[in-house]
């Protein structure tokens, strides 16, 4: 079977960047000027996925704003002249086939998953973070569903962090084999120091069976009191292969605060209408704070 849809869990209530998440959704939250949400639906785009489901939650309506059509700015911009400005704000709306979904209660990953049951149906699907974003020669996830195409199973997306950040991630644990598909033994959600079974952390991207609604809805709730998708993905090693691919790329969590403010510091590298003024910004900068104690 081939992937076709994406659930992008945007639920959270993004605790880690209060008081700016109180009333912004962080994955609304902008890289430069563009939300980060916008990438990850384009990087589903760019892997082939037309069909896509975001689950939210209470005080998320500024992502179906963002993606809908906004007739007024439309013709303010129309009317006066600025039709480059006008053709980008009228291909968000022209991305996907974008619905929605509410997760009452904020139960967790799984449980976020779990509420798109209805929309996916009994297929593979594919599952986005909402608030991680991954650069590479080619997007990540369309490097998944190729994988999928070949072993029709569970495929894990992972990095290797260093020892201090395993207590951060869900970890796995894989056997020896072909280094681009391995062949998960074990998970263990959040390890405490020196319990990680490896340094591969899960980061952001899966591509899921069916099989994993019916786990989640009768998946006891782990740490943090929540139903933990590692939890049921866990079990599902009982019934299925499940395998975790190494991703070589760049990966930006813009959950936490450092970890947003390095990402838009990238970006913005990147990008020829800031890069120059930005080196001699951050340059002042260094030389300043050089020379002075930092209080």
């Amino acid at each position: 079977m081939k992937i076709r849809k994406a659930v992008i869990p945007a639920a959270g209530l993004g605790t880690r960047l209060l008081p700016s998440t109180k009333a912004m959704p962080k994955e609304m939250l902008p890289i430069i000027d563009k939300p980060t949400i916008q990438y990850i639906i384009e990087e589903a785009v760019e892997s082939g996925i037309k069909d896509i489901i975001i689950v939210t939650g209470k005080g998320k309506k500024s992502i179906e704003d963002h993606f809908d059509t906004s007739m007024l700015l439309e013709e303010t911009l129309k009317n006066k002249g600025k039709i480059t400005i006008l053709k980008e704000m009228q291909s968000i709306s022209q991305l996907a086939n974008i619905h929605y979904i509410r997760q009452g209660v904020p139960n967790g990953l799984g449980h976020a998953i779990w509420c798109a049951r209805n929309f996916i149906g009994n297929e593979p699907f594919a599952v986005l973070l909402g608030d991680t974003l991954i650069k590479d020669k080619k997007p990540c996830l369309k490097e998944m569903i190729r994988l999928f195409e070949e072993c029709q199973s569970s495929i894990i997306g992972v990095k290797r962090v260093n020892e201090s950040e395993l207590s951060r991630y869900g970890i796995v644990d894989v056997m020896k084999g072909n280094e681009s598909l391995l062949k998960v033994r074990n998970l263990v959600e959040k390890p405490d120091k020196g319990e990680a079974p490896s340094d591969l952390a899960i980061f952001g991207r899966y591509i899921l069976t069916p099989k994993i609604f019916e786990l989640l809805e009768k998946q006891e709730r782990g740490v943090g009191n929540e139903i933990q998708l590692t939890d049921s993905l866990q079990t599902l090693l009982n019934y299925e292969n499940v395998y975790a691919q190494i991703f070589e790329g760049k990966s930006y969590d813009i959950g936490e605060k450092l970890g947003y403010l390095k990402t838009i510091i990238e970006f913005a590298m990147e990008r020829e209408d800031l890069k120059k003024d930005l080196v001699e910004f951050l340059k002042a900068i260094v030389i300043k704070k050089g020379t002075a104690p930092l209080e």
